[in-house]
């Protein structure tokens, strides 16, 4: 997709004020624009945000946000087991919604926040960081003269602290491998599968809080290709991601926020480089192409994709016997 603008066209509001939510005033920023509002559960966080930012709008409530008719598009940046609350009211108040990853819980949940947004018309998408790049849109154009895909390797592995009331290893806020850092490498290989994966083996272990610490998952769809994913939250590991085809193989590293790759060509073993001319955040390409599909109604955000990687997610964390609190039965 070519921007034919690099700016900020709408009225945004961030409901969170963590790590995402600032990287995401950045963006805005760097498309010569800035958020319209933001809320947040601790108002004096929301002020600081706010003032740091030079945002006009502090919601008293997170409420608010949803009945303020000047709102075009809410980001939600909060830990994942809160996103289905927001969801539920922004959709049904009309509003567009960018959602951080990841967008649910699980199936259910995004297939319920699906059908509120498409009884409201208005556009749901999770905040997946690359399919929005430049690099991978240049990629997946190359790859069409490398024959049939065969093989995708990703690893994701963080050092985090072994405090289990952290939010990685906390059950009560959605911790676990798959849904902060799985959710990339699965995001991934969906963008470069022809089909969504049909079968799965995995092997997971478990921290003490009973989330999922590491796993090693190998995917399989029904045109033959394959994928393995190995996933740490205590031993760090190369985001790296490995696509092979018959004539070549694709080489990322970083890539969930990816400026450059390679392909070297398995004939003669050459190497032809991609990379990202614009150099933006990779949050700005994220809001360029959810104002776009806003304006034109043609989908840049990927949905489908979402919904497959999430069934996946699903599935997995079922297959270990995970459940989070918002999970268990009454």
């Amino acid at each position: 997709m070519l921007y034919m603008q690099l700016k900020v066209t709408k009225n945004w509001v961030t409901i969170g004020t963590g790590v995402i939510a600032n990287e995401l005033a950045v963006a805005m920023k760097s498309l010569n624009g800035k958020l319209y509002g933001v809320a947040n559960r601790t108002y004096e966080n929301a002020v600081k945000f706010a003032e740091k930012y030079g945002i006009e709008k502090v919601y008293d409530e997170i409420d608010d946000v949803f009945t303020d008719p000047a709102v075009d598009i809410i980001y939600i940046s909060t830990p994942h087991n809160t996103h289905i609350h927001y969801l539920r009211k922004a959709l049904a108040a009309g509003k567009h919604v960018l959602c951080e990853k990841a967008i649910t819980l699980n199936s259910e949940e995004l297939e319920e926040a699906l059908q509120i947004a498409k009884e409201n018309n208005v556009i749901l998408a999770e905040a997946m960081t690359l399919y929005h790049m430049p690099v991978y849109k240049q990629l997946r154009k190359a790859a069409e003269k490398l024959g049939e895909l065969r093989m995708i390797q990703m690893n994701f592995g963080s050092y985090k602290d072994y405090d289990m009331t952290n939010r990685f290893f906390n059950r009560n806020l959605a911790g676990g491998a798959l849904l902060d850092i799985g959710v990339y490498a699965l995001s991934c290989i969906r963008y470069f599968m022809s089909e969504a994966p049909s079968s799965m083996v995995s092997q997971v272990k478990l921290a003490p809080t009973g989330v999922d610490e590491q796993a090693g998952i190998v995917l399989t769809n029904d045109a033959g290709e394959m994928a393995t994913v190995t996933m740490t939250l205590h031993a760090k590991q190369p985001k790296r991601g490995v696509i092979a085809y018959d004539k070549g193989y694709i080489e990322i590293v970083d890539y969930p926020r990816a400026h450059k790759a390679t392909i070297t060509y398995t004939e003669d073993g050459h190497v032809e480089i991609f990379e990202d001319e614009l150099g933006l955040d990779a949050l700005a390409y994220e809001v360029l192409d959810m104002e776009a599909t806003i304006d034109t109604g043609e989908d840049h955000m990927h949905l489908e994709y979402t919904v497959d990687v999430m069934k996946i997610m699903t599935d997995l964390r079922r297959e270990w016997g995970i459940k989070y609190p918002e999970e268990e039965e009454v």
